[in-house]
């Protein structure tokens, strides 16, 4: 296969040790939801889904998004809770990561605005909270959190990570990207407050994630490992931009970082795009550039497609083995990052890591849309459903920019 003759990612398979927990390599399984929780309790299909995975040589298996002990953090009864009547499942499911020599980070999460209001459920009774009661500029459900409110959540986030450590998780990561809670207070489109907890300046609006991080910290010691997962882009709106520069971004990564944060573990739709003019560097590579904590890139490693196409079906699944991994080395040898998650295609081939470290490209089992579909397991009647029309239109837009026929030089000039 003479278009990989070039390619060695040797360096990649390197040992690596974030806040003292040692990773056999640089490779990370991310959280994806399977739809294999019922009421919060994952069965026994996701802990033989993350026993494959670790046998197949990842490093680093992080679960699917946990709902916090908190009555607002989801309507969705085929998500994952980590609460004290699922930890025994949720045991099971870390002990199979254990079973094939990988970590696993537990990963903690809560909607805000996407949450539905209302409903039949076992929580339709509590409202759906936010920063501002915006799921994005413009487009409303539920209402802001009270000071009091957040500290109860705050509250929730330490409660589910001290019982993620006593699972037996090495880790834990806090989800605040694609515009669920966390999220939603790092984009100033969401985050109008005026307490000192948003606006204009990104050091507000950074102060409640980092208020998290801190209380996390301080229940969970110094030694067990902190990841803080964030994007730029939003399920809602693929342009969204909770740092507008460098200086913007670099405060907030220095806030989190103080805070406690091990590793920012940042969230892309294709790792190799660059974040802002003038510089070829991708996200990941700007935040390394600004943090001594460990970076994990991720984002269409070997895909043309990324998730939310592959997700919406709004555009053919396109494979690019050779290219993702030539990137993955470039940038990996120039210091971008330190790992990588892979997602999609872990769906697909549980032994994928294994297959790249022997060069058995052509045995890789190739992603398909498909192979994202959960039967019987669809939480989309529990989030807002002005949130689904909004998803839909989004990537509607998306694709007819991508159909778009390109600028000519003359209309791309800047005026004057």
């Amino acid at each position: 296969m003479p278009e990989y003759d070039d390619i060695d990612l040797r360096e990649l398979f390197t040992a690596f040790t974030i806040n003292g927990l040692a990773l056999r390599n640089r490779f990370i399984m991310p959280g994806m939801q399977r739809g294999w929780c019922q009421e919060g309790r994952p069965g026994p299909q996701l802990a033989d889904y993350y026993r494959e995975r670790s046998a197949g040589e990842v490093a680093l298996i992080i679960t699917e998004a946990c709902a916090v002990d908190h009555p607002s953090a989801t309507q969705g009864p085929y998500y994952g809770w980590m609460r004290p009547d699922t930890t025994d499942a949720w045991r099971k499911c870390v002990a199979a990561a254990h079973d094939g020599g990988a970590r696993m980070f537990v990963q903690l999460w809560h909607e805000g605005a996407i949450r539905k209001e209302g409903g039949s459920g076992p929580y339709a009774q509590h409202p759906t909270l936010s920063p501002s009661g915006y799921l994005r500029p413009g487009l409303r459900n539920g209402r802001a959190a009270t000071t009091q409110e957040l500290k109860e959540i705050r509250e929730a986030y330490v409660r589910s990570a001290l019982l993620a450590r006593e699972v037996g998780a090495d880790g834990i990561e806090v989800h605040a990207a694609h515009g669920y809670l966390l999220d939603q207070f790092l984009w100033a489109g969401t985050n109008v407050r005026e307490d000192g907890y948003g606006g204009a300046d990104i050091r507000n609006r950074v102060r409640f994630p980092a208020e998290i991080v801190a209380s996390l910290r301080a229940a969970l010691g110094r030694d067990f490992p902190i990841s803080f997962r964030f994007s730029q882009w939003k399920e809602i709106d693929f342009t969204a931009k909770v740092a507008q520069n460098p200086d913007e971004l670099r405060a907030m990564i220095s806030a989190l970082r103080a805070a406690g944060v091990d590793m920012f573990h940042v969230s892309t739709r294709r790792f190799h795009v660059p974040e802002w003019a003038g510089s070829d560097l991708g996200l990941a590579g700007w935040v390394k550039s600004m943090t001594d904590a460990a970076v994990c890139a991720v984002g269409s490693v070997g895909l043309g497609a990324d998730i939310m196409e592959s997700a919406e079906g709004t555009r053919a699944v396109e494979h690019q083995l050779a290219f993702g991994l030539g990137e993955l080395q470039r940038r990996f040898a120039r210091g971008d990052f330190d790992l990588v998650c892979v997602g999609r295609s872990h769906i697909s081939d549980p032994a994928w890591v294994r297959k790249v470290r022997e060069r058995r490209y052509s045995e890789i089992r190739l992603f398909k849309r498909e192979h994202l579909e959960r039967p019987g397991r669809d939480n989309t009647p529990h989030v807002a459903p002005a949130f689904v029309e909004a998803r839909k239109a989004e990537a509607l837009r998306d694709a007819r920019a991508r159909e778009a026929p390109p600028a000519s030089p003359s209309a791309q000039a800047p005026p004057g």
